[in-house]
């Protein structure tokens, strides 16, 4: 019996581990006389790396998608050993990194957050993983409240910062490096960024990555499979990997998207491209729908979060049906698109505060107009966030939440995405005591605000690490669900650093849609398919599948385990609900939030004890 997900775990300064990781495997040639090391979970051998260099003292270690040439290894591990960390953080691939050297350790996952890194005290040392559940198992840790209420009531908050969903289970934010040195505390590290480029640079550098990424992935396989919904995002990686060998992709259409653009692109590319064999799958004929199948929390995939997934996994489950059949060794995506391909809204503060005025008023215009929003509101909560310090923004943001009027009279989501911070619909069902939670959350935010940060800065890293978990969470549930790996190259960090590096308000272009993506891709994807100015919206999609599940969803919401710890008051979610089945307004995001981490806190009931498992070493070393 194996633990219930893959991961990866280790230890610093710990002598004798007296439990190991439930059917792992030991990565050889760590061991030091600092106690250090390294178990993994569900990797195959060929997914760790160590990389040795004579008389260097120091070892190079990757788990995971790592798709640097041994050549490229060894020169991280020389800078490494000199004491610079960059190159091999910046490796293709997305991965664990750790490097031994002889006083210590350092650990760390990729920047966007889909390996991350959590850590804890115990037994006299340090453990670390790649899964906080796994580390809340080992030391009987509960889950931490007020990180999971304040992920569903507010925004533009980085909610977990240092903190993972566990009490006493630490986070190494994306970005970061734990540092563990002997006869010394553990120390998290910020990582030095690349320099902010220019666009043309920039465009150079995400075309090489991107590339990179694709390639060297589906090179490593022998069967591929990838999403081709009729986006930007994915038909790009699709167009990519089908450069390279034949591939398997899917479309999902329903009643509602059928005769959508989505699916008119996904069907020229496939007809266009060579190597492409398309599969659309129909979820009329498959029978499936939005939040089918969630009725025993039980039998679902366990994730290390809540997962959105969790909402669409019956879909999920007839997209990827080809890709099973077809055996692929990996299944490709375009998730993280949205996020580096283009910039958080605020990137007009971010203009603003650079000194461009005017293209910064006429882009909010654009924006206001296409929302259907009166411009003057849009430019006056422009010029708010522009003159306000984000600490303040925070401050407001804990008056609100413990005030009365929690989600009444929210502004409409065109002017409150330009804001610093605020309060979701949700807040609206928050009881006395979930209100408190959530502010104190916020109020130490507010202690720890960094004084120089932009909204737009860090509206794309919180999009950015949100999305990752999301994209991380449905990687281990294809896993679980159909022994199928799920990757999400534009999510790699040398795509990331590529496309962020670039300023925000250069990576917009009022009346092209996702210019950043033009220019990089020209000639590797069609131009009717880089030039294309729609997006498919599945908001009907959603409201089907509430009313076809409507039972279950209201037994989940009934039975809340957030209203049992009178965090939230069950009615008014409930009310909420009941609005979205007639087919009203209602906060639809919200509610697939509650109704996933709901499940998520049911599973975690049964998969306690699933972890860990004596270690015989130990045991053998006591006799």
């Amino acid at each position: 019996m194996t633990a219930p997900q893959r991961f990866a775990a280790g230890t610093f300064a710990v002598g004798t581990p007296p439990v190991r990781p439930r059917g792992a495997r030991e990565v050889p040639d760590l061991s030091t006389a600092h106690g250090t090391r390294l178990w993994t979970v569900g990797f195959s051998q060929a997914e760790s790396t160590v990389t040795s260099i004579p008389r260097i003292p120091a070892k190079l270690v990757t788990v995971g998608c790592c798709l640097a040439t041994d050549s490229e290894l060894r020169r991280a591990l020389t800078s490494a050993a000199a004491g610079d960390l960059g190159p091999a953080l910046r490796l293709p691939g997305s991965y664990l990194m750790l490097l031994r050297t002889e006083g210590g350790l350092r650990v760390t996952g990729d920047r966007s957050g889909v390996v991350p890194v959590y850590w804890l005290p115990y037994e006299g040392g340090i453990w670390w993983s790649t899964t906080a559940t796994a580390l809340a198992a080992l030391a009987g840790a509960p889950v931490y409240l007020p990180v999971l209420v304040a992920d569903l009531v507010v925004s533009g908050v980085d909610t977990r910062l240092d903190q993972s969903h566990f009490d006493g289970v630490r986070r190494v934010p994306p970005g970061h490096v734990l540092e563990l040195d002997a006869d010394q505390e553990p120390q998290v590290a910020p990582i030095d960024l690349p320099e902010n480029s220019g666009l043309a640079q920039g465009v150079q550098r995400l075309r090489w990555a991107l590339e990179t990424a694709v390639v060297r992935r589906v090179d490593a396989v022998e069967h591929a499979s990838a999403d081709l919904s009729g986006g930007v995002d994915s038909s790009v990686v699709t167009c990519l990997a089908a450069r390279t060998k034949p591939l398997v992709a899917v479309t999902y259409t329903d009643a509602h998207t059928a005769e959508e653009d989505d699916v008119r692109y996904a069907r020229r590319i496939a007809q266009d491209i060579s190597g492409i064999t398309h599969h659309i799958i129909d979820g009329r004929r498959a029978n499936t729908a939005e939040f089918d199948g969630l009725a025993e929390p039980a039998a679902l995939p366990l994730t290390d979060t809540p997962a959105l997934a969790l909402g669409v996994l019956a879909m999920k489950g007839a997209q990827l049906a080809p890709a099973v059949a077809h055996t692929s060794e990996l299944h490709l995506t375009g998730r993280g698109g949205d996020n580096v391909l283009q910039a958080a809204h605020s990137h007009s503060a971010e203009a603003f505060l650079a000194g461009r005025h005017i293209p910064a008023l006429r882009s909010a215009a654009t924006f206001a107009r296409a929302q259907r929003v009166a411009v003057w509101e849009v430019w006056r909560q422009l010029a708010s966030t522009a003159a306000t310090p984000y600490v303040h923004g925070l401050e407001r943001l804990v008056d609100r939440l413990t005030s009365d009027r929690n989600g009444r009279s929210l502004p409409a989501p065109a002017v409150q995405c330009l804001a610093w911070c605020g309060a979701t619909a949700a807040a609206g069902w928050l009881t006395r005591h979930g209100r408190q939670l959530a502010a104190d959350l916020v109020r130490a935010r507010a202690r720890a605000a960094d004084p120089g940060i932009t909204p737009a800065v860090l509206h794309d890293r919180l999009m950015l690490e949100s999305m990752a978990a999301s994209h991380a969470a449905f990687d281990a549930i294809a896993r679980q669900r159909w022994n199928l790996p799920v990757h999400a190259p534009l999510l790699d960090t040398t795509v990331v650093d590529a496309c962020l590096s670039i300023p925000s308000y250069l990576r917009v272009r009022r009346g092209v849609y996702k210019p950043l993506a033009r220019a990089a891709f020209a000639g590797l994807a069609p131009s009717y398919l880089l030039n294309r100015a729609t997006k498919t919206a599945f908001t009907s999609s959603m409201y089907t599948g509430l009313r076809t599940n409507a039972p279950v969803l209201r037994s989940i919401i009934s039975s809340s385990r957030l209203a049992a710890a009178g965090l939230i008051d069950a009615r008014r979610a409930a009310s909420d609900l009941e609005r979205a089945l007639a087919g009203g307004p209602a906060p639809l995001a919200c509610l697939h939030t509650l109704i996933v981490t709901e499940l998520w806190l049911a599973r975690l009931d049964t998969a306690r004890a699933e972890w860990w498992q004596p270690n015989t070493e130990r045991n053998a070393t006591c006799q």
